[in-house]
């Protein structure tokens, strides 16, 4: 997702995106215990992904409060 796609997603979007990659992380992490995949950095994208979801997200919400 680029940057711009996040910031015109509305907070219910962002929040069901931020809950359907936090359940695909969990997958990658049980996986790669499990046995290594094959590219972990998948692992990272994924983690910072979530975290501009939550910044865009709370940035929205504080600018809604504000109004």
């Amino acid at each position: 997702m680029k940057k711009a796609e996040i910031k015109a997603m509305s907070t219910e979007q962002l929040r069901e995106a931020i809950l359907d990659k936090k359940g695909s992380l969990q997958k990658l992490k049980f996986a790669h215990m499990a046995s290594p995949i094959e590219n972990p950095m998948v692992i990272r994208t994924t983690r910072r992904l979530i975290a501009t979801l939550l910044t865009e997200l709370s940035i929205k919400e504080n600018a809604a409060e504000v109004k």
